[in-house]
């Protein structure tokens, strides 16, 4: 196996013994003491009221598509940054940097036209008035 794999595997299995282990001793640790307050839905201390199947204003989901949308930028600039440097150098790089007068731009413009593409998304919901909550 690839050693650089290593440290995300770790990662992986610490994360899933951890969750299984909290969930295995919040059941061994827990009473079983049912009442009708506690099987009751608590929202933020309000009680609860009307029906759970009402219909949501259409903002609601905008909100949630263009988070989705613009946390997608977190995801693609995170392997730019962990390649940066083999994508501003025209050769192959020496002793982990790049040779003098091998360096360009070509991964900080990649980066550069993605920035802009988002911004323009931006500024164009901005100007829909998708971000107002009124």
């Amino acid at each position: 196996m690839d050693r650089t794999y290593l440290p995300i595997l770790l990662l992986l299995g610490f994360v899933l013994v951890n969750a299984i282990g909290m969930i295995a001793l919040s059941h061994l640790t827990m009473r079983l003491r049912p009442t009708p307050v506690k099987d009751t839905p608590y929202e933020s201390g309000i009680p609860p009221l009307g029906d759970a199947r009402e219909r949501f204003s259409v903002k609601f989901y905008m909100v949630a598509m263009l988070f989705i949308i613009f946390d997608i930028e977190t995801v693609f600039m995170i392997p730019w940054g962990a390649y940066y440097r083999e994508l501003s150098c025209t050769t192959a790089l020496v002793g982990g940097s790049c040779p003098a007068g091998a360096i360009s731009f070509f991964g900080l413009g990649e980066m550069m036209v993605f920035m802009i593409i988002l911004l323009v998304g931006f500024l164009y919901v901005w100007k829909k008035g998708a971000l107002q909550w009124d």
